[in-house]
C-alpha cells in the first residue's frame, strides 16, 4: 500500500501541470499594447460584432423557415441567454483587463489545459466566422449585379466540383479579407475609426429601415389569414431561439479589447450593456417591422429587408438597405481581424502558442504577425469553401467558451485571491502567524472587540487570546457560511477554501450535460421509456439544483470594486445550461468536426506549448523563500526563513528581528 503514493506522483504531478493556474502580475494595466479605446470605442466595437449579416440575412431566414412573426420572442430569449454570458464577460473584463477574452478568463481560474483548448476553439470560430461573412458579403453584392461577378469567375478563371468546396474561387471575399487585414495592421486607433464609420452608418440605416418600414406597416400580415403570430408554435419559438443566439456572440470582442481600453473597469462592463441593448433593440424592430411589411412565409431568405422594399414598389430603399447590409457585414468582418490575432497573441505571450506571434509592432503597438498570418489564412477559407460547409463549423467553440467562463465567474468568486507569489491576501482569513505584530511589553496584548491594553501574566494567556481571536473572526472567502457551521461543518469543514466549490462546479457542468442530452435524446435516438425518462430528468435537475446551493452557502468575495455579475452562482449556472442546451442542438457532423480540430490542438499543446510555458518555467525556479514570525515566551519577535527545495525538502534558519525587540541580541552579540 505504500508503493501506491510513489507510483502515484509522476501522474498526481502531470496532472498538476495541465491544471496549473495563470499568475497575475499586480500591475494589472501594465502591457506592451496601447491603452487608447474610450468606452464609445468599445459600444461601437459591440454594435459592430453583433449587428451584421444577420440583421440583413438571418431576420428573413428564421421567420420564414423556423418561427414566423413570432420571431421578437425568440430574439426576446436569444438577448436574455446572451445577457447572462455578457454579464460573465463583463465581470472578467473589468476585473482582469487582459486580451485573450474566454482563454485567458480560464486560464486564471480552471486550468491551463482548458485554457488552451478554449483558445483554440475560438481562434477556429474567429476564422470561419470571418470567411463566412466575406463571403456572404461577396454574394450579396454579386447578387447586386445579377450574378455577374460569379458568371466571369466560372467562365474566365476555373471552377471545380469538389465536396466541401466553393464550385469556384470567390476572389472578392479573398480580396476585402486581405483589404482589411492591411487596414487592421495599421493600429488599433485606424480599425477603430474605420469601426465608427462602418456602424454610424450601418445604425444611420437601421433607423431608417425602422421610420420608413413602420409606415409601410399591415397588421394583416399577422393575422390568421397569413398564418397567425406563432404557426410554428412554441416548439417554432424555442427553435428560433437557438438560432437567434448566433446574432449576438459577437460582443466578445470587447473583453478582447480590454488590455487596450483606456480605463477597463468601468468601461467594458458600460460597453457590454449598452451595446447588448442596442443589438437587441434592433433584432426585435427591425424583424417586427419586416414581418408586417410583407406576410412572413413570403419573405426572401437571402435578403429579406431589401427584397421587402422593392416588393412594396420602393426599389430606391431596397439599395439603401442593401448599401446597410454591406457596412454591417464590415463591422462584423472588422471585428472577427481584431479579436483574432489578439486571442494569438495572448497565447502566444504565454508560452502555449509559437513565440512568433507574440511579436508586437513598436509604432502600431498592435501583434502584427498575428494579424497577417491568420489575415492570409482567413482569406484562403474564403476563397476555397463553400459558405454552407463554412457555417456548419459555428457556434460549437464559442457555447463552450461561453460555458467555461460562466464556470470560471463562479470559481473565481468563491476562490480566495492570491498575489503574483501565490499567497493568499487579507481577502481570507488572515494568518496570525504570518504577520508580523507590533512589539508589545512582556505583559500588555490589544484585544481584538476594544483595542484596550489588557494585563496577561503569562504566555499561555496570549495564546488563548490568539484562538478567541481567530474564532471571533469572520469567515473567509470559500469557506461555509457561520450559519451552515453548526449543521455542514462535520462534513463540509475539513476542506480547503474553494475545494467544494470547485467539486460543486465540475458537477454543475456534468450535470447539465446530462440532463440536456437525456432531454434532448431520450425519448427520440435513446427510445427511453416514460418512467426510465422522468427518473434520470429528476436525478440530473436534482444535482444541478443541490450543486447551486452547496455552492451558495460558501463565502463569496465581496470587496472588488470593479463590476460582479448579480446572483452568483445562479446568473452563471444558468448561462451554463443554456448553453449546453444549445450545444446539443448542433447536428453530429458539427460535433465530429470539432473532435478533429480538439485533436489536432492537442497535438500542438503536448507538442509545443506544455513545455514552453511561462507557468511551467516559472514553476523549475530552483527555491521560494517564505517568512514566518513566531512570538516567544519572552515577547520578542522571531523571523524563521523556510527556503523550499523542489523536492519539498526544507531548510530553515532563524535569527531574532531587531525591529520586533530593540533589546534582543543576534547571532553576533550585536544589539
Amino acid at each position: 500500500m505504500a508503493a501506491c503514493p510513489r507510483g502515484c506522483a509522476p501522474a498526481v504531478r502531470f496532472c498538476q501541470k495541465l491544471n496549473r493556474l495563470k499568475t497575475l502580475d499586480e500591475d494589472m494595466m501594465a502591457t506592451s499594447l496601447k491603452r487608447c479605446l474610450s468606452t464609445l470605442d468599445l459600444t461601437l466595437m459591440g454594435v459592430g460584432g453583433m449587428v451584421g449579416s444577420g440583421l440583413y440575412v438571418l431576420t428573413g431566414t428564421v421567420a420564414k423557415d423556423i418561427v414566423g412573426p413570432a420571431i421578437i420572442i425568440s430574439f426576446l430569449f436569444a438577448g436574455f441567454a446572451s445577457l447572462l454570458a455578457a454579464f460573465c464577460y463583463a465581470e472578467f473584463g473589468a476585473r482582469i483587463p487582459k486580451t485573450g477574452s474566454a482563454y485567458m478568463f480560464t486560464y486564471v481560474s480552471v486550468g491551463e489545459i482548458w485554457a488552451f483548448l478554449i483558445g483554440w476553439n475560438v481562434i477556429l470560430e474567429n476564422m470561419i466566422g470571418g470567411a463566412a461573412v466575406a463571403r456572404a458579403w461577396s454574394g450579396y453584392l454579386d447578387s447586386m449585379f445579377n450574378h455577374a461577378i460569379q458568371n466571369f469567375t466560372e467562365t474566365h478563371i476555373m471552377q471545380w466540383d469538389v465536396p466541401f468546396l466553393a464550385h469556384y474561387p470567390d476572389i472578392l471575399a479573398a480580396g476585402i479579407l486581405i483589404v482589411a487585414t492591411c487596414f487592421i495592421s495599421f493600429g488599433v486607433k485606424v480599425s477603430s475609426y474605420l469601426n465608427h464609420i462602418f456602424s454610424t452608418i450601418s445604425m444611420v440605416i437601421i433607423v431608417f429601415i425602422l421610420v420608413f418600414g413602420f409606415m409601410l406597416a399591415e397588421p394583416a400580415n399577422w393575422s390568421q389569414k397569413e398564418g397567425g403570430f406563432t404557426p410554428f408554435g412554441l416548439s417554432g419559438i424555442l427553435a428560433g431561439s437557438a438560432t437567434c443566439f448566433y446574432a449576438f456572440v459577437g460582443f466578445d470582442v470587447i473583453a478582447s479589447s480590454s488590455e487596450e481600453a483606456k480605463n477597463p473597469q468601468k468601461a467594458i462592463p458600460i460597453a457590454t450593456a449598452i451595446s447588448l441593448a442596442l443589438a437587441a433593440s434592433a433584432y426585435i424592430l427591425v424583424s417586427t417591422v419586416l414581418t408586417l411589411m410583407v406576410p412572413w412565409h413570403t419573405l426572401d431568405p437571402n435578403s429579406a429587408l431589401a427584397d421587402a422594399f422593392f416588393r412594396r414598389g420602393y426599389s430606391w430603399a431596397g439599395v439603401i438597405v442593401a448599401i446597410g447590409s454591406i457596412c454591417g457585414m464590415n463591422t462584423v468582418l472588422l471585428c472577427s481581424l481584431f479579436s483574432l490575432p489578439r486571442i494569438v497573441y495572448a497565447m502566444a505571450e504565454d508560452g502555449l502558442f509559437f513565440s512568433i506571434f507574440a511579436r508586437v509592432n513598436p509604432v502600431t503597438k498592435v501583434p502584427v504577425v498575428a494579424i497577417l498570418v491568420f489575415g492570409i489564412l482567413m482569406a484562403i477559407l474564403a476563397l476555397t469553401f463553400d459558405l454552407e460547409a463554412l457555417v456548419q463549423f459555428l457556434s460549437i467553440g464559442t457555447l463552450l467558451a461561453y460555458s467555461f467562463v460562466a464556470a470560471s465567474v463562479i470559481v473565481l468568486r468563491f476562490q480566495p485571491e492570491k498575489t503574483t507569489s501565490g499567497k493568499e491576501t487579507a481577502s481570507t482569513t488572515p494568518n496570525l502567524a504570518a504577520e508580523p505584530t507590533p512589539a508589545l511589553s512582556e505583559s500588555q496584548t490589544i484585544t481584538e472587540d476594544s483595542g484596550e491594553l489588557k494585563q496577561y501574566e503569562s504566555f499561555s494567556d496570549k495564546l488563548q487570546l490568539v484562538e478567541r481571536t481567530k474564532s471571533k473572526e469572520r469567515r473567509g472567502v470559500g469557506q461555509l457560511k457561520a450559519f451552515w457551521e453548526p449543521y455542514l461543518g462535520r462534513f463540509l469543514g475539513d476542506c480547503e477554501p474553494g475545494e467544494v466549490v470547485a467539486f460543486c462546479v465540475m458537477t454543475l457542468i456534468v450535470s447539465s450535460v446530462s440532463f440536456c442530452a437525456v432531454l434532448e435524446f431520450g425519448r427520440g435516438a435513446l427510445q427511453l421509456p416514460l418512467w426510465s425518462f422522468a427518473m434520470l430528468l429528476v436525478i440530473f435537475s436534482l444535482a444541478f439544483v443541490i450543486s447551486l446551493a452547496l455552492i451558495w452557502i460558501h463565502e463569496p468575495q465581496t470587496n472588488s470594486k470593479t463590476f460582479q455579475v448579480p446572483l452568483v452562482p445562479f446568473t452563471p449556472g444558468l448561462s451554463i445550461l443554456i448553453n449546453v442546451f444549445l450545444m446539443m442542438k448542433l447536428s453530429y457532423l458539427t460535433w465530429i468536426r470539432f473532435t478533429v480540430w480538439i485533436a489536432v490542438g492537442l497535438l500542438v499543446y503536448f507538442g509545443y506549448g506544455i513545455w514552453h510555458s511561462k507557468e511551467g518555467l516559472r514553476e523549475l525556479q530552483p527555491k521560494d523563500m517564505a517568512a514566518r514570525y513566531v512570538v516567544l515566551p519572552s515577547g520578542s519577535l522571531v523571523e524563521t526563513v523556510q527556503s523550499v527545495q523542489p523536492e519539498g525538502q526544507v531548510d530553515s534558519a532563524h535569527h531574532i528581528n531587531p525591529e520586533a525587540d530593540p533589546e534582543a541580541e543576534d547571532s553576533t552579540g550585536k544589539r
